[in-house]
């Protein structure tokens, strides 16, 4: 007859079966159980995945005590909420908007997708190398920059990534071109509005970010050393840099200026932007607001009513609403988070991520490493968390946030997002970062699964 062995504490009435006439070594040895559906040891991985989450949820409860004005989520390796606070609260993101804005340039336009930037002339250069007007006909390519600017343009200023505007004076004489009547900048494929008017006004005389525009150069600034100097007709003085690389090639240039190109004419030479997962790289590592501005106007320009940031916008929340995220907290006003009006939800930052493709996404890779890259190059350093952290920072007065993935103590991937607001100061924002993933890296906290599994269940003797 079968004997039925009920384990206790395990509640829900899991047994094993085993039969009293099987006495044998051999037969013992087989009725360990092998996970089948209704075995124990599948019973385990849930008890250590409750317990551990449990842990979690304490430590993060006890991190968010007191904050009224926060939020937090954070999914397990395979893709399960494990804690959730606020997730649904408007709260101001700083810099975390532009996870969103990322999202949907990758999405509508594509991670493969280059900016292309020609020079157009009404014909080809004549024998002698001649051609009349020039048009430097600017695109949105937020990378464009020489190399002496793209040398210090990063974080820290370290390099950064760029299309080099000396890379298409070069073509421009290989393709023959000796003599040229102006050189002319097109901005048309944007309106002319440098600064969200919502802005405060000091972000048009610091370095947070330069003029938009179509044919933005070097982050929209004439001069970075030693100070920032920004530009006041960008179209203008990007024809003014290529006609100085010109000149420097042997080319002559009669004059600069701005202008729309004629319809028609050639293209004489181009040079195309890394890829927009490059792009959007950039945005996120180095948090650069300019170009999370130009790829909002370029979402407006290609899906939308024009190239205002207005449009762009309406892209994203449309874009956000198609994939099924969460818009209900959503106020956008720009799309870099500089505004204080713009709005976000730890549920829509983490229903962002969690259709990113993970860590090793575009999404993913674009974003800073702690101790390694972007805004994180010198954060977590010589703490649990260094090398574990890939995320997006974000800080505005009074505002902290950092969203991502961090290695767990068993090497799987976290996705969270957290948003606090109410902040005294930006060393306590960064002590509130600190915190966070402190507690991120040490999960999880609880027995290891093969410490809960049943023993092998060996019939009495004889």
């Amino acid at each position: 007859m079968l004997g039925l062995c009920a384990l206790a504490g395990m509640g829900s009435g899991a047994f094993a079966v085993v039969s009293s006439r099987e006495s044998t070594p051999e037969a013992a040895a087989a009725a360990e159980p092998a996970t089948p559906v209704f075995s124990l040891r599948r019973v385990a991985g849930a008890v250590f995945r409750t317990v551990a989450a449990a842990n979690l949820g304490i430590a993060l409860d006890g991190w968010l005590a007191g904050a009224e004005d926060a939020c937090v989520s954070v999914r397990d390796p395979d893709g399960r909420v494990i804690y959730q606070q606020g997730a649904g609260k408007a709260l101001i993101p700083a810099s975390n908007m532009k996870v969103l804005t990322a999202a949907v340039a990758l999405t509508r336009i594509g991670p493969d997708f280059r900016y292309t930037t020609p020079v157009r002339a009404a014909s080809a250069p004549g024998p002698d190398g001649s051609v009349g007007d020039l048009w430097l006909v600017g695109v949105g390519d937020p990378l464009l920059a020489t190399a002496e600017f793209a040398a210090i343009a990063g974080w820290l200023e370290r390099p950064r990534q760029a299309t080099p505007l000396e890379g298409l004076a070069d073509r421009l004489v290989d393709a023959g071109v000796r003599r040229v009547g102006r050189l002319l900048g097109d901005e048309s494929r944007y309106d002319a509005v440098r600064y969200v008017p919502s802005w405060a006004p000091h972000y048009a005389t610091d370095p947070q970010i330069g003029p938009q525009s179509a044919l933005q150069l070097n982050g929209g600034f004439t001069r970075w050393r030693p100070g920032f100097v920004a530009q006041t007709r960008p179209a203008t003085d990007a024809a003014g840099v290529l006609a100085g690389l010109l000149r420097a090639r042997g080319v002559a240039v009669g004059g600069v200026g701005e202008g729309r190109a004629p319809e028609g004419g050639v293209a004489l030479a181009q040079i195309e932007s890394p890829t927009m997962a490059d792009v959007v790289g950039v945005m996120l590592r180095e948090s650069d607001n300019l170009v999370a501005e130009l790829v909002v106007k370029e979402l407006g320009a290609r899906f939308g009513s024009g190239g205002t940031t207005a449009a762009g916008l309406a892209v994203e929340r449309a874009v956000a609403a198609e994939m099924g995220w969460p818009v209900e907290a959503l106020t956008a006003s720009d799309g870099s988070g500089l505004d204080r009006g713009n709005r976000l939800s730890c549920g829509l930052v983490d229903a962002v991520l969690a259709s990113s493709g993970g860590a090793g996404g575009p999404l993913g890779k674009g974003m800073a490493a702690a101790g390694a890259t972007g805004t994180l190059v010198a954060r977590f350093l010589n703490s649990p968390a260094d090398g574990k952290v890939k995320a997006k920072t974000g800080s505005l007065g009074g505002v902290t946030s950092l969203s991502g993935w961090a290695a767990d103590q068993r090497g799987g991937q976290l996705q969270f997002a957290m948003l606090a607001n109410g902040v005294a100061t930006e060393a306590a924002g960064f002590g509130v970062q600190n915190r966070l993933v402190n507690v991120l890296v040490g999960y999880p906290q609880a027995p290891p699964p093969v410490s809960l599994e049943p023993r092998p269940i060996r019939p009495p003797p004889g």
